[in-house]
């Protein structure tokens, strides 16, 4: 699976219990996004916290998918996490979907034959992703509105372009959708995040494990990250900021112009909303100048690929002994200084991680080992 759990819920505890049984697996492994998330903004609690609800929610192996491919649109959120998957040893991809009839794989092969690239989107009043949904319907004849549709499509083109290592095993999703208000015994983890916020209580929504670590673990937000966005804006030049991965089309004009005056990060977010942008796409680009996410640093992380393990069960131990020899990337289960320095492994990923670290008072990298569970359950 692939998987952000920012916070684990009663739906992603289904999710794991239907990519258990669907791939007959006898462990599941989770690339999970570490200290930041798709839509642009710190993950609720630390990865630490986060891959300890997981193991006792069903996981069996949780691994790091990092920041170079989880702060990206879907198409490079879904190749990061296929290819750490399929480096691995993984065979089968489980994943939740609106409609899990959908033949995701023959889509994606249906595409691969046309021309669909964000240089022929030209109607600057719709965002990218709308204009990217529209062509994929044109093309395909196969609308895909719902987000998990959309990236369930992403992983098919991710696999298709590493040649097809994993087997699409789509499900269908129940309870509460993306954003959605709660339903039931189930909730998005928007709808989560939001009662969290409202001081409102969550207990039936999320599983006993991933309460205990919501209260015992500090809250990130962009509250937090706010004062470090505006300075970086506010000092930074307009060449620098033009080197930050993400920035494209005059962006940084835009952003230096509104700061100023911006009173908190959603009025900010307000100031520089247009029709062609959304409101993910301008979270993950301002995480990006907060972060000092350029073009050379993402560049260097993708040319240096690696596995870091955030924890296992028993069984998911013995998974990745039985593959330690085989894998197609270095596998990191203690980080080392030399790691860290300059031209290291998980140096790419540091800015982030040291953020995390001043509000959080804890290491997220060195010396940090696996989060050890003796068997992996699903306790609701």
């Amino acid at each position: 699976m692939i998987a952000e759990f920012n916070p684990l819920h009663h739906g992603h505890v289904y999710a794991m219990q239907q990519a258990r049984a669907l791939g007959h697996a006898d462990v599941v492994v989770v690339a999970m996004a570490g200290n930041y998330v798709q839509r642009g903004e710190p993950a609720i609690v630390d990865k630490w916290a986060r891959t300890q609800a997981a193991l006792a929610a069903g996981a069996d192996v949780v691994v790091e998918l990092p920041i170079s491919a989880t702060v990206q649109s879907a198409p490079q959120f879904a190749t990061g996490g296929v290819q750490l998957l399929a480096a691995l040893g993984v065979t089968q991809l489980a994943f939740g979907s609106e409609d899990p009839t959908v033949d995701y794989a023959a889509l994606a092969a249906k595409l691969a034959t046309h021309q669909v690239a964000p240089t022929t989107f030209t109607d600057y009043t719709q965002t990218y992703a709308t204009q990217l949904n529209q062509a994929v319907a044109q093309v395909t004849g196969a609308p895909l509105s719902g987000p998990n549709l959309l990236l369930g499509l992403s992983y098919a083109q991710a696999n298709l372009a590493a040649g097809s290592p994993l087997t699409l095993l789509p499900f269908g999703r129940v309870g509460a959708g993306h954003d959605a208000p709660a339903a039931g015994v189930t909730a998005s983890a928007s709808a989560v995040r939001q009662a969290i916020a409202a001081g409102e209580p969550i207990t039936q929504w999320v599983p006993a494990p991933s309460a205990a670590q919501l209260a015992a673990n500090r809250h990130q937000t962009w509250a937090d990250f706010y004062p470090w966005l505006r300075y970086r804006l506010l000092t930074a030049d307009l060449a620098e900021l033009r080197t930050i991965a993400g920035m494209s089309e005059g962006l940084e004009y835009r952003l230096t112009q509104h700061i100023a005056a911006s009173h908190d990060f959603p009025d900010f977010l307000r100031r520089i909303k247009s029709k062609r942008y959304t409101y993910a796409r301008l979270r993950r680009l301002c995480l990006a100048v907060t972060l000092n996410l350029t073009n050379a640093s993402v560049a260097a992380a993708q040319a240096q690929p690696f596995i870091h393990v955030l924890g296992f069960t028993a069984a998911g131990q013995a998974y990745l002994h039985g593959v330690k020899k085989t894998v197609a990337w270095p596998l990191v289960t203690r980080v080392s200084a030399a790691m860290l320095a300059p031209g290291g492994l998980l140096a790419p990923q540091q800015p982030g991680e040291h953020l995390i670290e001043t509000l959080t008072g804890r290491s997220q990298n060195y010396g940090r080992v696996p989060v050890r569970a003796e068997s992996g359950g699903s306790s609701c």
